[in-house]
């Protein structure tokens, strides 16, 4: 029997659905808890191409909620297991790894030529930097975030509002997976739902799945959602993420972590403040400077140019460092 008959027969895919999965290239950001579902199921329903990107390694603490990988792989590189684990399960997947981090300086070559792009990072930079690229390239993003019992899933950009567009500010402060914790089946429910969201884009499914969002709530077992079609575009950028070997000799570099979180400075020359000091009475850069802010999730960076943006209207620009010891 075909390998996709039961879902070929549904009328919603057929056999020119199957083909259009057959025929999508798919980029999906981090193998971890988000990416575990996603992944499986996008490659079991037949997506020709599938791109892993994932630069982190297999720990003890993932395997709660990444069931894609096993005790003994402890260690390894998260995408190369994922994708010889996902060739097992459908040797019809063209499935290739990327080790190396997304950053502001590959993200356009590693999405180029994607039918859709997936952001299972559970990262404001990433989240971020994937929607002002997407807005610009005109590609469909599904992107996701779970924390303890509760998440949500969205599709942005393409024809639909960017995630600048329905978020346009952080939070004043985040908690993180490592600090607050997560069950393993509330982010496998949020996968599932990203997967959902991939399949039915591709397969043209309507209502449309751009400009909609799905919330999660698993301590009172409820699910939400609503549409943003309409939500308004912030006139620009606010603040955009670059990475530290972007920084030049002539900017105004801020290393917001402190010297047991960075005992080196992200850029050479860099100045040490704390987000408070931007807060009461923010240091000034020159004329003709442009501010770099520097902080390991992108949080506390963009809390500093927020407080900075009050006194200051100069370029600024964020650069977060990537996981590590700190709170953002």
């Amino acid at each position: 029997m075909n390998r996709y008959a039961r879902q070929i027969c549904l009328p919603e895919v057929g056999a020119e659905g199957q083909a259009r999965l057959r025929a999508a290239h798919v980029v999906v950001i981090g193998a971890g808890g988000l990416g575990a579902p996603v992944l499986q199921y996008l490659c079991a329903a037949g997506i020709g191409s599938v791109l892993v990107v994932d630069p982190d390694r297999i720990s003890r603490s993932n395997l709660h909620r990444q069931v894609l990988f096993r005790e003994q792989q402890i260690g390894a590189l998260k995408a190369v297991v994922a994708v010889d684990t996902l060739a097992a399960l459908n040797p019809e997947c063209d499935i290739r790894a990327m080790s190396d981090a997304l950053d502001p300086g590959n993200v356009k070559e590693v999405v180029q030529g994607a039918d859709i792009v997936v952001d299972c990072a559970d990262s404001f930079a990433v989240s971020y930097m994937l929607s002002d690229h997407c807005k610009a390239a005109g590609l469909a993003l599904i992107t996701a975030s779970a924390l303890g019992l509760q998440g949500y899933v969205g599709g942005f950009c393409a024809n639909a509002p960017s995630l600048r567009a329905v978020f346009p500010d952080l939070p004043a402060r985040a908690a993180t997976c490592a600090t607050a914790g997560v069950l393993g089946p509330v982010v496998g429910t949020v996968g599932a739902l990203q997967a959902q969201m991939v399949l039915a884009h591709l397969l043209r499914l309507q209502p449309a799945v751009m400009g909609q969002m799905v919330t999660v709530d698993l301590a009172q077992y409820r699910f939400g959602g609503f549409r943003f079609d309409g939500a308004v575009e912030p006139e620009g950028a606010l603040f955009s993420f670059i990475t530290a070997d972007a920084v030049t000799p002539h900017d105004f570099a801020v290393e917001l972590r402190d010297v047991a979180e960075a005992p080196e400075l992200f850029a050479p020359g860099a100045l040490r403040y704390r987000v408070a000091e931007f807060v009461n009475m923010p240091p000034i850069p020159y004329p003709g400077q442009r501010a770099v802010l520097c902080c390991r999730s992108g949080l506390r960076a963009w809390q500093a140019a927020t407080a900075l943006r009050q006194h200051w209207s100069g370029p600024v620009a964020l650069v977060a460092m990537g996981e590590g010891p700190g709170d953002g």
